[in-house]
């Protein structure tokens, strides 16, 4: 049988295979609560080898898109309770993606209607969040103007990241997933073409774009130790007005390195080309691998074939799949017996209830056979 089905161990890391099931945001929870039909959605998706939550905001600040479970109240924690011992008790590794979506945020998000906050004061452009419109109304809404961390207030978010993770680990997550991909806040420090600041977390040198993400990666690992600590990142991405810059190779080795010393549980990069972005060159993840001394997943657009090809290679330790999850709760079960795969309703990935959520079925091989057999009918003279 492929790598792809064996189960896997490094370190803490044990899995029961080398699927992982990708982050993604699906915006069921009017109250920010996860709740009864958040387990069922994780328990159906359990025999991934590791599950990564939807992004889950850190604080009320941190928040972009309407309707997302978070994990800085004691209700949230309580909430998310029920996720963690469902996905448990089918024998799977869930993390909690730890998200801040910086200026990717519109005034409706914020409390008190207060100004999203990020590494700089420019707008994202072309950009937009999930918040009330004029109306009153639910929906895609321009991002509003940021305006700029100081750096006590940078360090009071680092804060909140630790905090965040040490509510994961007593809500009985395996551990947690900083969201620094994807044009968030973490992504909106390490990019030189947004982070214009002058203080120690400035862009234009590699020490300090890189600065925030390995503090909040130290105070992460303080809190609830590195095996239980990861890291998503999109190298060449450009969602939410990430432009492309020549340091692009140099910052990003360089994360390696200082990830590898750290120990962490993972790094989960995030290729975006499926999502109308710049492809990760395959020379880049060559080096990243050679770089970066632990557990690798590689997510986006991944097929089978894709994912066994880079296992066998050595390029990758696991595969993250992402949408193919949404309307395939049993896609390992799919994927190992090259069952036909079903496609999900896009209009049903965001809001809603537990339809297109939690109403996909498994693939029953019997009545496929069943149908088969049957007999064709003679056409009517």
């Amino acid at each position: 049988m492929s790598e792809l089905f064996q189960p896997f161990k490094r370190g803490d890391l044990a899995l029961r295979n080398r699927i992982a099931m990708a982050p993604m945001t699906r915006a069921r929870t009017r109250d920010g609560i996860a709740d009864d039909l958040t387990a069922t959605y994780y328990r159906q998706r359990a025999s991934a080898g590791l599950i990564v939550t939807e992004g889950t905001p850190i604080s009320r600040a941190a928040e972009g898109f309407l309707f997302i479970p978070g994990i800085y109240t004691d209700e949230q924690i309580a909430g998310w309770r029920k996720t963690t011992e469902a996905v448990h008790a089918e024998g799977g590794v869930i993390f909690a993606q730890l998200w801040h979506v910086g200026r990717v945020s519109h005034v409706s998000n914020q409390p008190g209607g207060i100004a999203p906050v990020s590494s700089t004061d420019r707008i994202a452009a072309n950009s937009q969040a999930w918040g009330y419109r004029g109306d009153g109304s639910a929906g895609p809404v321009d991002v509003s103007r940021p305006r700029a961390l100081s750096t006590e207030e940078v360090r009071g978010v680092i804060d909140d990241f630790a905090k965040a993770a040490a509510n994961a680990v007593e809500a009985g997550f395996d551990g947690v997933e900083l969201h620094g991909a994807n044009g968030y806040l973490i992504e909106q420090f390490i990019n030189p073409l947004v982070n214009d600041r002058t203080d120690a977390y400035r862009g234009d040198t590699l020490k300090g774009r890189t600065r925030f993400l390995l503090e909040t990666i130290d105070a992460v690992i303080a809190g609830i130790g590195a095996a239980k600590t990861a890291v998503r990142l999109s190298p060449f991405g450009g969602l939410f007005d990430m432009g492309a810059y020549p340091e692009i190779e140099e910052t990003y080795l360089h994360l390696a390195d200082e990830l590898s010393t750290r120990g962490i549980a993972y790094v989960h990069l995030m290729d975006q080309k499926s999502r109308g972005s710049a492809a990760i060159p395959s020379e880049f993840l060559v080096r990243f691998r050679g770089r970066f001394k632990g557990v690798l997943i590689l997510a986006g657009g991944m097929t089978r074939e894709r994912a066994q090809q880079h296992i066998a290679n050595g390029l990758i330790d696991i595969a993250g799949f992402g949408e193919p999850f949404i309307a395939n709760p049993d896609l390992v079960a799919r994927l190992r017996n090259g069952w036909p795969l079903a496609q999900a309703d896009r209009d049903t990935h965001y809001g809603g209830d537990a339809h297109g959520y939690t109403d996909y079925p498994t693939f029953d091989p019997s009545a496929t056979r069943a149908a088969a057999a049957q007999p064709e009918k003679a056409d009517s003279l």
